[in-house]
């Protein structure tokens, strides 16, 4: 059974800083590299965020401020999330994903749970 397995996360004050990690238990054969994606509330578009797999790949607007890293041993990624602003407050969730071209990211169904970042004023 597959499972990917989300911590970090919590409420800081804009300007801050939050760490994110996500382990993935099991093996995903389609899966070639791994992401974040975010939902500022229920019903709203699931947003994509960062990606890394033969190249890393951020959001517009959180380049700068956001660093995705990979744990090839630990199977693991991680999201450094500095100089947060109110509008990254969202649910943020871990993916499995399928990089078929360089740059170029398709979730293959393994989602983990959801974190929530919630960024003060």
């Amino acid at each position: 059974q597959v499972e990917l397995v989300e911590s970090g996360g919590g409420l800081v004050q804009a300007g801050g800083s939050l760490r994110l990690s996500c382990e993935v238990l099991g093996s995903i054969p389609t899966m070639n590299a791994m992401g974040w994606y975010r939902q500022a509330a229920p019903g709203k578009e699931r947003e994509f965020v960062a990606a890394i797999g033969n190249s890393t790949y951020y959001l517009d607007s959180v380049k700068g401020r956001f660093t995705i890293s990979r744990d090839n041993v630990k199977n693991s990624i991680a999201l450094q999330m500095n100089s947060l602003k109110p509008e990254d407050t969202a649910k943020y969730y871990c993916a499995a994903l399928l990089e078929y071209k360089l740059g170029n990211y398709f979730p293959v169904g393994y989602w983990g749970q959801g974190t929530q970042v919630t960024v003060s004023s």
